[in-house]
């Protein structure tokens, strides 16, 4: 099992590597924000379009004055010199042949004398051989071409500018046969290629052999330009985010001088592309980040540990031999039949699929069952920040026991073919804060709803179907206001004395308050419904809070830890509210064994939803919890007060006597123990690189 090693790997020396973006006219706003993002990655090059069509208009004009200064004051610019003004061209569009070819050469004079001393290097045109860029069919011989950039590099070349020829898409040596033959390549200092593995290229092989095609042509011609990718990406349309940091990581070895990523950010969904609106999904999210501004993995890795964590984290995430058409190919083939025997061993042999695994509760899941001896798969997009930590002390700890799937929920393919290997599954993956889903709903819709609905239909493909447990949330009673509450100084409970004994049941009525109530509600009710339809042995815990090592406490989810970290640096806590309101807390050694019963016991739980939580016994409120921080810590942490939040119960408990009645669970561990159970291990924990991690989230 190759590991996860976030430390700095000895520096080898490799390409100039810089960001492809390009601009709408008027885009100001995102030009610093994306300046901004390159500081952060410690980005000095940017490759970016400079539409000869829009400089001969007004507005265009002025966009071009304000943005090329602008880029100039934070990074180096390579600018690329493409789309013909209809007016000019053989026919009226952007991507046509001019009629007349210098009137290229004369657009580009017309810009240096503008920008005088702005740019050392100057691409001419982009993807020639792509008829979205250049419409060879009204120049089926290259002739306007050939004439229009040779020029052009002769051009510039008196004026002391280097030249770039635009980057091919495919990778094309015919193509720069033809620019040498014609005596066009000597005039340039470099030659531009794109390549989009595991996009548009499917017969890619690997970078090396890319450019060694073009090397032998360059070679054979006698010609010594240099080699650069002017723009290389990879799509995450299907939200395969640990694939496009996989192919960045191969880009950066590529053997050329300079290598631009396309993009830095994904193209936003209500604009065109290229004047189609939504032709082809996968432009729109070539981006590191995306058109919102959320950053993805690659860009997260990037910026916390440079390029050399980039390439330590492609080093492994991938379950060997899961090639379906393979797969296929060796249930064919005939086999003696196995006995009883041999085949419950084999079962028994299988993995544990962890969905979300690398999180908080996966990752004790994980260790319990990897100490017992049980296989896992842990199945992760490592989105939440910290995660990777987990993952790194569980392969150190366990090894070639723990398999790892690096892939999102939202893609039903590597879904189905983690289940087919799984004996059972526990679903934890998740978009698990109430306050994200009120700033973006489909996105928690897209990972909460469909991405369960993508596990049960891999379930419901199995010949024989397999166990599996969703952690769904108390936050699908909703808000509970109609039950009344009465307070004291320290903390808020209900009138009625029976809830304030046991606490909320089973039998309370559904009621969805927050985009991340209806997610996870909906998912909770999918989850039994496939149970009693397709008879799938499926189980669900409503849980209330839930805390305990390897947690990374934010505000918006796991904050008993979030409270202990902010005492920790001494930092304050906000309260919103008034910290009256009460939640029963759990500690995870205390979930797990939960879980373990309800599968050891799924002929009794499957089809059920359970309350799952500390219950009445492990109440606190959240000014009380503050009061165990000061005993533990010795000092009482600093607090300031905000409003309320949107869905935010008063109070909430879990009565378990449902759960408990059919398998005989009852927590092990007090608030005030696991309180400080954790406290100090986070203690032990402080100097280590999670802990760093943990407080840069809670900042």
């Amino acid at each position: 099992m190759k590991k996860l090693k976030l430390d700095y790997l000895p520096k080898r020396k490799h390409a100039i590597i810089g960001i492809v973006e390009w601009f709408r006219i008027g885009e100001k706003e995102r030009v610093e924000n994306i300046l901004s993002d390159l500081k952060a990655l410690g980005i000095q090059e940017i490759r970016t379009g400079f539409s000869w069509a829009e400089w001969y208009t007004k507005e265009g004009e002025e966009w071009y004055k304000w943005l090329i200064p602008r880029l100039k004051e934070e990074v180096s610019i390579l600018p690329c010199f493409t789309y013909t003004p209809p007016n000019l061209g053989l026919e009226p569009k952007v991507s046509s042949p001019p009629r007349n070819p210098k009137d290229y050469t004369e657009f580009l004079e017309s810009v240096l004398r503008v920008f005088e001393g702005f740019f050392e290097w100057a691409e001419l045109w982009n993807e020639p051989n792509n008829l979205y860029d250049w419409d060879w069919r009204l120049d089926p011989n290259w002739e306007v071409f050939t004439e229009m950039i040779g020029k052009a590099a002769q051009h510039l070349r008196k004026r002391e500018i280097k030249t770039v020829l635009g980057g091919m898409s495919p990778i094309d040596p015919n193509w720069i046969e033809l620019l040498c033959q014609r005596n066009i390549m000597q005039h340039f200092d470099a030659v531009g290629i794109h390549g989009f593995p595991g996009t548009w290229e499917f017969d890619w092989s690997e970078w090396p052999q890319a450019i060694s095609k073009v090397r032998e042509v360059l070679s054979r011609n006698k010609m010594t330009p240099e080699i650069w990718i002017t723009a290389a990406g990879y799509s995450t349309w299907r939200h395969d985010e640990f694939r496009q940091l996989r192919n960045f990581a191969n880009f950066m070895e590529a053997p050329v001088q300079r290598a631009y990523w396309h993009s830095a950010q994904d193209i936003h969904p209500d604009l065109p592309f290229q004047e189609v609106f939504h032709g082809d999904e996968r432009h729109y999210h070539f981006g590191i980040k995306y058109a919102d501004g959320r950053p993805k993995l690659l860009y997260r890795v990037w910026a916390k540990e440079g390029l050399n964590g980039v390439k330590q984290m492609a080093k492994f995430g991938t379950i060997k031999d899961t090639n379906l058409t393979e797969k296929t190919k060796i249930i064919e083939v005939k086999k003696p039949k196995s006995t009883g025997l041999q085949r419950r061993k084999k079962e028994e042999s299988r993995p544990v699929l962890i969905t979300g695994g690398a999180g908080f509760i996966g990752t004790n899941l994980a260790h319990r069952l990897l100490s017992a001896g049980t296989p896992v798969i842990i199945y992760d997009n490592l989105s939440r920040p910290g995660v990777e930590e987990n993952l790194q002390w569980l392969i150190d700890t366990h090894g070639e026991m723990l398999q790892v799937k690096v892939a999102d929920v939202r893609d039903p393919y590597a879904v189905r073919e983690c289940v087919q290997q799984a004996k059972s599954v526990f679903h934890f993956a998740a978009q698990v804060a109430v306050t994200t889903s009120l700033e973006n709903p489909v996105n928690d819709f897209e990972v909460n709803l469909r991405g369960t609905l993508n596990l049960l239909e891999a379930l419901r493909s199995l010949s024989k179907p397999i166990p599996l447990l969703f952690t769904s949330t108390n936050k699908v009673y909703g808000e509970l206001t109609d039950i009344k509450m009465q307070k004291d100084t320290m903390r808020y409970y209900p009138a009625d004395q029976s809830v304030k004994m046991q606490g909320i049941s089973e039998k309370r009525h559904l009621d969805f308050h927050s985009p991340y109530g209806c997610s996870k509600g909906s998912a909770d009710q999918y989850i039994i419904d496939y149970a009693r339809i397709y008879n799938i042995p499926n189980v669900v815990f409503r849980m209330s809070c839930i805390y305990g090592t390897h947690q990374f406490g934010t505000e918006d989810q796991g904050w008993v830890a979030f409270f202990l970290l902010k005492a920790l640096r001494g930092e304050p806590i906000t309260i919103y509210g008034d910290g009256l309101q009460v939640r029963d807390i759990l500690f995870v050694d205390d979930l797990i064994d939960a879980m373990l019963k309800a599968h050891e016991q799924i002929d009794i739980t499957r089809g059920n939803a359970y309350n799952i939580g500390g219950g009445p016994a492990n109440t606190v409120s959240l000014l009380e919890l503050l009061e165990m921080i000061e005993q533990l810590h010795g000092q009482k942490p600093k607090v300031n007060f905000s409003s309320w939040r949107q869905g935010d119960q008063r109070y909430y408990v879990s009565n378990t006597e449902s759960f408990r009645a059919v398998t005989g669970w009852l927590p092990q561990i007090s608030a005030r123990e696991g309180v400080g159970k954790l406290y100090h291990w986070l203690l032990k924990n402080r100097k280590s690189s999670s802990f760093h991690r943990m407080k840069k989230v809670a900042q």
